[in-house]
């Protein structure tokens, strides 16, 4: 289980006063108005805590204390904004965090190992797992029907395919 949750990439600049471009890597963004601070990158000895927060179309515009530049800002372009687990949102029941779950095994429900799991995307109405085998590539939709269980303490998926899809 991570440890640490990277929640959005410093993108941009956004004006001359320190304010920041955060592309948002949770489908939550209005996490950020609930947290009081985060660590930027790896460094996890500084808090950095937030003083503003607005949205523009996709992306969050932050407001970080003590960062009052632009040229601040733009040091810090590409760098993770990333929070402890123990500040990260309770869960609804059957709904796991993409970094948990990568790394897990995929078998079907006959016990036949698939692969993988080594991505997560999020397209649009349902996510898909990337499940990889050696040089062999599953797409599996992330509903109930393809996927109807995760056993997060065997840390394995278990998978109910139609013909073709693996």
């Amino acid at each position: 289980m991570q440890k640490h949750f990277k929640i959005g990439q410093i993108v941009n600049t956004q004006g001359l006063r320190g304010e920041m471009r955060v592309y948002p890597l949770t489908d939550y963004k209005e996490r950020f108005e609930e947290i009081q601070w985060v660590y930027i990158g790896d460094d996890f000895n500084n808090k950095h805590f937030i003083e503003k927060v607005r949205y523009k179309n996709s992306m969050v515009i932050l407001k970080i204390k003590g960062i009052d530049d632009i040229n601040q800002v733009e040091r810090l372009k590409n760098k993770y904004l990333v929070i402890p687990r123990e500040n990260a949102r309770e869960l609804e029941e059957d709904t796991y965090f993409i970094a948990d779950l990568i790394g897990l095994e995929v078998y079907t429900v006959n016990g036949e190992y698939v692969g993988i799991l080594e991505d997560v995307m999020q397209p649009g109405a349902n996510d898909v797992y990337v499940i990889k085998n050696g040089s062999k590539e599953y797409l599996i939709p992330a509903i109930k029907q393809f996927v109807p269980h995760i056993n997060m303490n065997e840390r394995k998926i278990i998978i109910d395919p139609i013909e073709g899809m693996i």
